[in-house]
């Protein structure tokens, strides 16, 4: 008989209003299950049970998610809850007030089982930090979840939640979502507001679902889409991406590349083949598939570290706290003090005029299929096992060369967890839409996850 963890969130929520599953039930059953993968950096059992009690007494009314668990990303603010990202130089802060996503999320019914675990500031792509154990894929708890929204996707591959929320910044759903084995979705720039406490300066970061399947995913996204005053950037309102799965979406024109920018980016055997595989999958499904060059050079890189250098720059630290920093955070800070505003407004102005010459190539086409990331995600430890920050920099970048060019354009992009390895490791894919377009690549995604047997082969981690 199946357990609760083997329902999709939209199972749950169904069970829910047919009263078959009570929200205390389904919240009690993901708080007993034991972590043992990192994916959470503070529960909030008593906020949980808290929560589900209050939604026994309520009509589920048209919330699609209703009783469902959702924990959230420790980058994000939950009043009153402890809020670390990722640093022990944030020892003993509460979060003052709740950031615009938790408030839709309680609005939608859901209940919120903890913080999730992030690397420090969420600035490298595995999550490892000082005040939490690393977060693992349950494929093989000796390898990286990815980052930074390595605890969300741990938990969600691991059954500890149904879905779960992220956020990326030059990759931060899409890579945990190709280490664990799920569907992840980074919108548009502008879909989801960080209001009220997070700036959108540059528009680099986006809000989304991590989850099992693609109907789950664009739930969750419902939830999380929409705009608060005083934002930068606004993605025009759509019919609800719900609607999108299961449509057929056509006959589409998709280039494919797989040239990294970076130097000495090399692409894992086990990547080319879930590459290909995809490929040919969509030509099956009807699709034409265009071979194009990368539309971005290798000049991005510098300019875009840059970007990265002065970002990590963004969270205070108390002077007497700088030595509690992890060596590559301190790096990366160090550069980024020591860049002058008007060569970061530079950066930010070469990017955005070469960005405006890429889409010229992309938005000929309904999609962009690429890697996600070079490699297998790698063991715990791996891009730290140098005493030098700036390896381990380089490491990151040529393990994730992809994913960085879909924050710089503002364009939504998934991953598609499309092949596995003969030891069982996942592979994930990337395809990219036109901006405002996640309804085609819900469309497309759900095809493929059909096409591959339902939940992407119906395949559960060791230990599930």
């Amino acid at each position: 008989m199946a357990g609760i963890h083997d329902l999709t969130a939209l199972e749950l929520a169904s069970a829910v209003r047919s009263r078959d599953l009570s929200p205390v039930e389904i919240a009690e059953h993901y708080l007993a299950r034991a972590d043992e993968v990192g994916a959470y950096v503070t529960p909030t059992p008593e906020l949980a049970l808290e929560q589900a009690r209050r939604l026994e007494n309520e009509d589920p009314g048209d919330r699609p998610l209703f009783g469902v668990p959702v924990p959230v990303k420790d980058l994000n603010f939950v009043k009153g809850v402890p809020v670390r990202f990722g640093s022990a130089t944030y020892e003993g802060f509460t979060a003052p007030v709740d950031d615009s996503i938790v408030t839709r999320l309680r609005e939608a019914g859901t209940v919120m089982t903890g913080k999730t675990n992030s690397p420090e500031f969420g600035l490298p792509c595995y999550t490892e930090p000082t005040v939490a154990p690393p977060a693992r894929t349950p494929w093989d708890v000796t390898r990286s979840a990815g980052g930074s929204s390595g605890g969300a996707a741990a938990a969600v591959a691991a059954g500890l939640a149904p879905i779960a929320h992220g956020s990326d910044g030059a990759g931060s759903i899409r890579i945990p979502a190709a280490a664990c084995g799920l569907f992840g979705i980074k919108p548009s720039r502008g879909r989801v507001s960080f209001a009220p406490m997070i700036p959108d300066l540059a528009g680099l970061s986006a809000n989304g679902p991590l989850a099992r399947t693609v109907a789950d995913a664009a739930a969750l996204l419902d939830v999380l889409a929409h705009h608060q005053p005083g934002d930068l950037y606004w993605t025009p309102d759509t019919e609800p991406f719900a609607r999108y799965v299961g449509r057929d979406p056509g006959p589409l024109r998709i280039a494919r590349h797989r040239d990294p920018v970076v130097d000495g980016a090399e692409l894992h055997p086990e990547v080319l083949a879930a590459y290909e595989k995809t490929s040919t999958l969509l030509e099956r499904l009807g699709h034409e598939v265009v071979d194009i060059d990368n539309p971005y050079g290798a000049d991005v890189v510098p300019l875009f570290e840059r970007m990265w250098f002065s970002f990590a720059c963004m969270h205070p630290v108390a002077p007497g706290k700088e030595h509690l920093l992890r060596p590559v955070t301190a790096w990366l800070r160090e550069r980024g003090f020591a860049t002058p505003a008007p060569d970061f407004l530079k950066a930010w102005s070469a990017l955005q005029l070469t960005t405006r010459f890429a889409l010229l190539v992309t938005n000929e086409f309904d999609a962009v299929l690429t890697p996600t990331v070079t490699g297998l995600t790698p063991e715990i430890g791996w891009f730290e096992d140098v005493d030098d920050p700036a390896e381990t920099f380089e490491r990151m970048k040529r393990f994730a060369p992809f994913a960085a060019a879909y924050n710089l354009s503002g364009q939504p992009a998934v991953n598609l967890p499309i092949h596995w390895t003969p030891e069982g490791l996942p592979v994930g894919v990337m395809l990219a839409g036109r901006w405002a377009e996640e309804g085609t690549l819900i469309m497309l995604s759900a095809q493929v996850e059909q096409a591959v047997g339902g939940f992407w082969g119906e395949r559960r981690p060791p230990g599930w």
